[in-house]
């Protein structure tokens, strides 16, 4: 678990990395896309 934990700290500082959350915060500052993640969410709660 640990080197999974130790590999996703590695892309975070990577340039591709850095680009993604970027990207992320973006998107979450989109109210149609918070919405689009909200639903997309409920359904997979859901299916539980």
């Amino acid at each position: 678990m640990a080197g999974i934990l130790n590999r996703i700290k590695q892309f975070a500082r990577s340039p591709q990395g850095r680009r993604a959350i970027a990207e992320a915060r973006r998107a979450a500052a989109d109210p149609r896309k918070r919405a689009q993640a909200q639903r997309l969410l409920g359904k997979l709660r859901g299916r539980r």
